[in-house]
């Protein structure tokens, strides 16, 4: 790759050797220093973060805007781009309730959202604006909307907002009459709110001190949160609680689980002191969800071995597991992934091979269609409603050259109509553009889809430079949606891919359970092979390659570096979960119980403790060559600690033979997503398309 002079080496972090010995296994750290032991307290407030650990940090990103400063034009010509592909003064399409239609909008040159709503018929003018996301945030350096919901009297609006990407929540109401905030104020919540029917009271989700998701609590409004309603509190430390209205708008459902088992409670929203109602009882290994019609509960669960999910129905009166009964059985290889329901309509969304589907059964007839799509690769998402009793559906289409369209879709006449469709101000022509599929084939024979994005005329003769963006955990499909941002690099002679290995469900939910705990591996192995499989292809060439990833995308851009970095010229890691073994060691992280049953619980388990140690990206850092990497953290990220990324380059720089350069920058005013402003989080994108350009030997000529 080009060399750029740089003024100064890069920081060397001081080795301060930490062992410990488990299941008779003696692990050292010489980098274990680097979290700080008040990181509870820097997620509330970054300035007491450990003066030493702030001076390193600090002194990696001067290194790293330094070694990257020649890119400096190229990145604003990328911001540029970028944001020329942005209409600034977007809005959502309308959603009807009641006597109103509620929006979000952006306006011109702003960074965060409005929310507001006009007549449900239109009417004349843009409507009421009730939250305005710029004023809000113009004191802060940082700024998030968590949840925003108005209440059913169409009187307050309940809404909350992150100050410092910490992820903890404060929740305030809003006076539609008077545009001023009422009294109240709930804080360290997980942003949600569900209203009481009567609009006197609210259910939300507190963070406990280890910042998880554990109690829910009902306020009154006009009171002080320390008067407010235990409602819920869960036990096991393992488990996640969050709270969300059921699709009648007849419930709060609060909705408790892990990765692998689920259990739901109900609260009467016309009864709010009544206590939670069991729907049915936790059994491991089974999960669920549901929707409510009448005296009727539709729920979609695994369970009796339906892998890939099925749809049964249970009295709302004895929703027991005993009596629950098939209404979708379960079709191997056929992916349920959600179902909205209406008063006359259930709606499910499904994947097969890769690619969704709409499907509508008629309730009174039993009569299904189906809406899809004929391009090689695209998304696809129901949008939900505020309304139950509508026949009325909105979907949103994408392809990797189709920029979304939403339509309403009329369930009993089958027609759609379209509401809105992506504008790209600076010009696109979906035509100028290619998106294909190709499948390769894995070490076991597994066969892997790639989704492909490429400028028409490219010449394919394995000389173009490639994205490979992946993921492959929690069960996360990676769509193969339109992304305007991405066709900066494809306009410069990128082909751009995403590879759907296992450990997402791109291909159903067995395809998940192939790519964790001890079969892991299978991620990272899928990856390469879809590499190879881009090169066999004649799409790029090894060495031509640099390979994007987040969070636990980012564990996999580490353990691709070790296994097989020969193939990349460059890897980027956002926000990297990188430091596997020790992060889940560590019973006190916010993620850490809730994450054994996806990466195995190394404290009780020996054979989880070998399998982690064996492939965890910080504890197998090599004496080899390896690519240039640029991994990126978030201070105040409580998903991703940002101690893991900044290990990551201190033991990579120690150890690598050759190879590089590692680089590592932390946001020092942001958490886990980044920059907040839709804006601003574009220089963080340019850095990393600049990166990859540079990589690939065309920073300069990328201008």
């Amino acid at each position: 790759m080009t060399q750029a002079k740089t003024p100064s080496q890069p920081p060397v972090a001081p080795r301060r050797p930490h062992s410990f010995t488990r299941h008779g296994i003696t692990v050292t750290d010489d980098y274990a220093w680097l979290k700080d032991e008040k990181w509870q307290e820097v997620l509330r407030d970054p300035k007491v973060l450990d003066p030493d650990i702030r001076k390193y940090l600090d002194e990696e990103n001067v290194y790293t805007d330094s070694l990257l400063g020649h890119t400096a034009g190229l990145q604003k010509t990328l911001v540029r781009e970028m944001r020329g592909r942005i209409k600034e003064d977007d809005s959502s399409v309308p959603s009807p309730d009641g006597p109103f239609a509620y929006f979000r909008r952006f306006r011109e040159g702003g960074q965060h959202e409005l929310f507001g709503r006009m007549p449900r018929d239109g009417g004349d003018g843009d409507g009421e604006i009730v939250l305005d996301g710029d004023a809000l945030a113009k004191d802060h350096k940082y700024f998030r909307f968590g949840g925003s919901r108005h209440s059913y009297d169409h009187k307050l609006q309940a809404w909350s907002a992150d100050t410092k990407g910490s992820e903890y929540f404060s929740i305030r109401v809003r006076d539609w009459a008077t545009g001023k905030d009422l009294d109240d104020l709930v804080e360290e919540t997980d942003g949600g709110v569900v209203w009481a029917a009567d609009c006197k009271s609210f259910f939300y989700v507190k963070l406990d001190d280890n910042h998880r998701p554990m109690q829910v609590w009902r306020h009154r409004l006009g009171t002080k949160q320390a008067d407010d309603t235990l409602v819920y509190e869960e036990q096991d430390s393992g488990w996640f609680t969050h709270l969300h209205e059921s699709t009648s708008g007849r419930f709060c459902v609060i909705a408790g689980g892990d990765h692998e088992t689920s259990e739901q409670r109900l609260i009467d929203l016309a009864n709010p002191e009544a206590p939670p109602r069991l729907v049915a009882a936790r059994e491991e290994g089974v999960q669920y969800s549901l929707a409510d019609r009448g005296d009727q509960l539709f729920i979609l669960t695994n369970a009796d071995d339906a892998i890939d999910f099925k749809i049964v129905t249970a009295p709302l009166g004895q929703p027991e597991r005993k009596n629950w009964h098939d209404l979708i059985p379960y079709r191997p290889g056929i992916y349920i992934i959600d179902l909205d329901l209406y008063a006359g309509h259930l709606v499910r969304l499904e994947r097969a091979n890769a690619l969704p589907a709409i499907v509508i059964r008629d309730l009174a007839s039993n009569e299904e269609h189906a809406i899809a799509f004929d391009e090689a690769a695209y998304s696809l998402d129901t949008m939900g409603s505020y309304e139950f009793e509508t026949t009325n559906l909105r979907f949103a289409y994408s392809s990797m050259t189709t920029p979304s369209e939403v339509y309403d879709y009329d369930m009993v006449k089958r027609t759609r109509t379209l509401r809105k469709r992506q504008e790209i101000p600076s010009g696109h022509n979906a035509a100028d553009y290619v998106t294909t599929r190709i499948t390769a084939k894995a070490h076991d024979g597994a066969e892997v889809p790639v989704s492909i994005l490429y400028r028409r005329g490219l010449k394919l003769d394995g000389s173009a430079p490639l994205l490979l963006y992946g993921y492959g955990s929690y069960g996360m499909a990676m769509p193969a949606s339109f992304n305007a941002n991405r066709l900066s690099l494809v306009d410069r002679g990128f082909v751009y891919a995403i590879a759907h290995i296992r450990g997402g469900a791109d291909k159903g939910w067995g395809w998940y359970l192939d790519g964790k705990r001890e079969k892991k591996t299978n991620s990272f192995d899928d990856f390469a092979a879809s590499a190879q499989g881009l090169i066999a292809a004649k799409y790029t060439s090894a060495k031509r390659i640099v390979g994007h990833g987040g969070s636990a995308g980012g564990m996999l851009m580490g353990a691709v570096a070790n296994r097989a970095g020969e193939l990349f010229a460059g890897i980027v890691a956002e926000v990297p979960f990188v430091d596997v073994l020790n992060t889940m060691l560590d019973d006190t992280l916010p993620l850490t119980p809730p994450e054994w049953p996806e990466w195995g619980n190394p404290i009780e388990s020996e054979k989880d403790f070998r399998t982690i140690l064996s492939y965890s990206p910080y504890d197998n850092v090599a004496a080899k060559d390896y690519p240039a990497i640029l991994a990126m953290g978030g201070l105040t990220d409580p998903r991703v600690t940002y101690w893991e990324p900044a290990k990551w380059i201190a033991r990579l720089r120690a150890t690598m033979s050759g190879g590089g350069p590692v680089l590592l920058r932390t946001n020092m005013g942001a958490g886990h997503g980044g920059a907040s402003g839709r804006f601003d989080r574009l220089d963080e994108v340019a850095i990393v398309y600049a990166f990859a350009l540079w990589a690939a030997g065309m920073a300069e000529a990328g201008v």
